[in-house]
């Protein structure tokens, strides 16, 4: 089944991590890092399925190469921590084929980063033809018209006109300045730093601290890029995804496995969905779908008080039967009615056990995949921590080394971020919304099979009355052979549609609206074909005749 996933994280310096790194992992290639001198070889990773650069128009087409693209990205940043380029890890629908893949991808990068000016490199993952997902690459400075890389953030000087204080970068305050704008620098008033403009200190001849002007923390935001990284861009890439693969399960004939981006909260659920029968259960079934787990404890409850009546029912119609034809047709039609009941609760229980039984083992074995990547990232982690841990206790000097040291790491951090990106689709595919929900997740999967346990003991018990009624059925059937056929298929015909009634709205009392005028009809047919009694319709008619024709004859020979 489609699930979403789209996950967003970046790729930074400060993380430990390298533009090179992340593009060479994704694509499973080689390329060697301009910025540290460390090549990363990654060529002998599986499960690449496809990938491809894409660029906007106004980007040097040699950046077509991810090798030359993202050695720009590292040269264009100086900073040690600086953040290299932002990474979306989405889960591609396996409703859908590579090609439908593709075009998904191509689509949706198209429209909602290269139309914006970002440099895209993507890569199809399928490591065991289970998990299809893409790592998407993006560019997170913007380009100018020329190609050339714009600034991210742009100093923004604090002046001063006539007490009032408003930030310029270097370019807009060449014209503010001839408008009576100053900067405001820092000045010894005693033994107090205040920071005022040049005009008034002079008057008062105050010593300036520095040359460093009064400015913003972080300068001001190029707005493209304040664009790209704000929580309202991030949302509608989230919602785009799923109206993009909507469209294309659309296309392909499968609307039934449409993905929703929106969180629980915006949905208007109030709780955090879980497996157990709670909240969201309910509004699955308040759309008209059947949650397995509400669907198990409406069944157990259903069939422990179908057993009770049936009990009471047997010993009422032992009692009461007395050699009448009225009384034995009236005990037979009952029990007619039971065994549809009871049919239609075989059949339901039937199904709900064995799709909850389908969903446990999906589930227990997603969580088994989770434990073994939960496994992994504490191994890696460790792994990075002692390599870490070596290199600072290596001489910088030793250049080869060290540089062997920085592959490894580097390595062994996109190990992890693919590792931690796969936990996150796991957590997210079994419902849980961080790893403390696991345990949770574990001890209701232990009362959900409690709980089918106890199903296909009431199943068994069910199947067993069942034939139990059946039995009775067939003593009462040879208990009618010396009545008149005519009349005691006349008479069970009219106490029929009655029965048959009684039991379809006992069946929606217990089901509700999951009642299911379709299963309670085939609940008809087998009982009947179990039966194998069919009422002799024409019998009943023909003394239906017989009674009509005495009445008229009477008539008549008075008139004579």
């Amino acid at each position: 089944m489609a699930i979403y996933h789209l996950e967003a994280k970046a790729v930074s310096r400060g993380s430990g991590r390298s533009a090179v790194a992340a593009a060479a992992y994704m694509s499973c290639s080689e390329i060697h890092n301009e910025y540290d001198g460390v090549t990363h070889d990654f060529t002998r990773k599986r499960g690449l399925v496809w990938e491809q650069v894409f660029l906007p128009q106004n980007a040097p087409p040699e950046w077509k190469s991810r090798s030359n693209l993202w050695n720009a990205v590292e040269a264009a940043e100086k900073s040690k921590d600086s953040r290299l380029a932002r990474e979306l890890v989405v889960a591609l629908p396996i409703e859908l084929d590579k090609t439908q893949w593709v075009k998904l991808l191509t689509e949706y990068i198209q429209k909602n980063f290269v139309a914006e000016g970002m440099c895209a490199d993507v890569a199809i993952h399928d490591t065991d033809g289970h998990n299809p997902h893409a790592h998407i690459l993006l560019t997170v400075r913007p380009l100018d018209s020329n190609g050339k890389w714009q600034n991210k953030t742009e100093k923004e000087y604090l002046c001063v006109k006539n007490g009032e204080e408003k930030g310029f970068t270097s370019s807009e305050f060449q014209s503010a300045k001839s408008e009576g704008w100053e900067k405001q620098y820092q000045y010894f008033i005693g033994k107090k730093k205040v920071y005022m403009p040049p005009s008034k200190a002079e008057k008062h001849g105050y010593e300036r601290v520095n040359k460093y002007p009064k400015s913003t923390r972080f300068g001001r935001q190029n707005p493209i890029a304040a664009r790209w990284n704000s929580d309202e861009q991030l949302v509608i890439w989230r919602e785009q995804w799923a109206r993009i693969t909507n469209k294309f399960l659309d296309e392909a004939n499968r609307s039934d496995a449409h993905i929703d981006h929106r969180s629980h909260a915006d949905r208007g659920l109030d709780e955090q969905p879980t497996i157990h029968e709670g909240y969201v259960a309910r509004t699955i079934e308040q759309k008209g779908f059947v949650a397995d787990r509400c669907a198990i404890n409406r069944q157990i409850k259903a069939d422990n008080a179908l057993l009770r009546e049936l009990k009471a029912t047997m010993r009422k119609i032992t009692q009461s039967v007395k050699n009448t034809l009225p009384a034995l047709a009236e005990a037979m039609e009952t029990l007619r009615e039971k065994m549809i009941v009871l049919r239609y609760h075989l059949q339901i229980g039937s199904d709900v056990a064995r799709k909850s039984k389908r969903t446990i083992q999906s589930e227990k074995a997603t969580l088994a995949k989770y434990t073994a990547v939960a496994e992994q990232i504490t191994a890696k982690k460790k792994e990075r921590k002692e390599l870490q841990n070596k290199k600072k206790s290596t001489s910088v000097l030793r250049i080869t080394i060290q540089r062997d040291l920085s592959r490894q790491i580097a390595e062994l951090t996109e190990e992890l971020e693919e590792l931690k990106s796969e936990k996150q689709r796991l957590l997210r595919e079994l419902k849980c919304a961080d790893d403390s929900s696991v345990p949770k997740l574990q001890s209701e999967i232990a009362r959900i099979e409690t709980a089918l346990a106890a199903l296909d003991e009431t199943e068994k018990k069910n199947t067993s009355k069942l034939n139990k009624v059946i039995q009775r059925y067939k003593d009462l059937k040879k208990q009618s052979a010396g009545f008149d056929q005519g009349e005691f298929a006349a008479e069970r015909l009219k106490i029929r549609p009655e029965k048959q009634l009684s039991a379809e709205n006992k069946l929606q009392s217990s089901y509700g609206k999951n009642f299911s005028i379709r299963s309670f009809f085939n609940a008809i047919r087998e009982t009947d074909r179990t039966l194998n009694d069919t009422i002799d319709v024409a019998a009943a008619k023909e003394y239906e005749n017989r009674q009509h024709e005495q009445p008229r004859k009477k008539t008549s020979g008075r008139t004579k």
